[in-house]
């Protein structure tokens, strides 16, 4: 049994007496609710007894402002619940798609936290990731792009990022994970300590499927889905940091 709380866009679901905790940001716009799309993920989190941390957004094109946010509002939410466990648990942070980057781009360079686990890394342009901005593009002639932009992104990591424990976790199926650059990157820095994990599954697979979810309980597809789920739950929480 675990307790809810939000703090401030911060889901927090925390077990009794956990023993490390999980800060997870998912993927754009599928996030709003992050207790929700990713219940079955958090679900195995707890059932391990790791407190979560889910933070919730709608996502824009400054992603170094919203990394911001959420760093902001995750160390917060931490202090919290280390006064009501009276200790200072074990963090780690994970993210899906955009959720890495976000992670990424956090203002303390990975320092406050024990490792990273990236998710089907994304890092695309404004004009892939939102098909419409190029059909627009296109029609007006205006050029719109994240901050910081892909190229700055990958240059952010390898002169500002200092935590050097990351598990990258690329599915068989995904054409939208890019985790291999993500790595290029990582292992570009001193003393890095990254590595890169294939699994079954596509780029949505860590996310839950709501009512679809009881319709299909038996349907061969999920049991596989589920499977994989629980198999990231073991190598987060066992990960050997």
């Amino acid at each position: 049994m675990s307790t809810f709380r939000r703090i401030s866009d911060v889901s927090c679901q925390w077990p009794s007496r956990p023993i490390g905790l999980i800060e997870l940001i998912g993927g754009s716009y599928i996030s709003i609710k992050p207790e929700v799309t990713y219940k079955k993920l958090i679900s195995g989190f707890l059932q391990r007894n790791f407190a979560v941390h889910s933070w919730g957004y709608i996502p824009n094109f400054d992603h170094q402002l919203q990394a911001n946010y959420a760093w902001k509002q995750f160390r917060e939410s931490r202090k919290i619940l280390e006064k009501r466990v009276g200790l200072k648990p074990k963090s780690i942070k994970v993210g899906h798609s955009l959720g890495c980057k976000l992670h990424l781009l956090a203002p303390d360079g990975g320092r406050n936290c024990d490792g990273l686990v990236a998710i089907s890394f994304n890092n695309f342009k404004a004009n892939k990731s939102i098909p419409f901005l190029r059909k627009m593009s296109q029609k007006i002639d205006f050029q719109t792009e994240f901050s910081p932009s892909p190229s700055e992104t990958l240059n952010l990591i390898r002169e500002h990022y200092e935590q050097i424990n990351n598990l990258l976790i690329k599915f068989k199926n995904d054409n939208l994970d890019q985790n291999e650059l993500l790595l290029k990157s990582l292992k570009e820095r001193p003393s890095d300590k990254s590595k890169i994990l294939l699994l079954d599954g596509n780029h949505l697979t860590p996310v839950s499927m709501g009512i679809r979810e009881k319709i299909l309980k038996s349907n061969l597809q999920s049991s596989i889905k589920y499977k994989t789920i629980d198999l990231i739950v073991d190598q987060v929480t066992q990960w050997k940091i």
